[in-house]
């Protein structure tokens, strides 16, 4: 079986928010305000929710590899993690607030990833249930 590609994204931006959370709690914590690395906190927290996110797609890939729903919805996920994470991330360390209008890009991209999901697993079971009704 073909590994997915948002297993591979996943399992990175996993390993990368424990780097950067890491970071942010050792080394930005005695530079930054405390206002800063809040939102740099929050980048950390939202990669790795969503790092969880691209993981679960992959497993759900390997029940329906061809899913076009997975794919957009890995596909935005990954997006947001760049736009809302990395825009948080840019805005605490440079201090330039007007990054903070790509921020809700990202989060416009994780609820639409999200919105598919929930479309995917409805019709997941919906298909499963008419499947076990016609089977008697």
């Amino acid at each position: 079986m073909k590994t997915s590609i948002f297993l591979f994204l996943g399992t990175t931006c996993a390993f990368l928010g424990v780097v950067l959370g890491a970071f942010g709690a050792h080394s930005l914590k005695t530079i930054l305000s405390p206002e800063l690395l809040a939102t740099y906190k929050t980048g950390v927290e939202y990669q790795m929710w969503h790092a969880f996110g691209l993981i679960a797609i992959a497993l759900m890939q390997q029940h329906d590899a061809q899913s076009k729903l997975l794919k957009w919805a890995g596909g935005l996920m990954f997006l947001g993690i760049l736009l809302f994470s990395g825009s948080l991330y840019l805005l605490a360390i440079l201090n330039l607030p007007i990054l903070g209008a790509i921020t809700p890009i990202g989060g416009v991209s994780f609820l639409t990833s999200w919105s598919l999901l929930i479309i995917f697993s409805g019709k997941k079971s919906t298909h499963q249930k008419h499947r076990r009704i016609s089977r008697y």
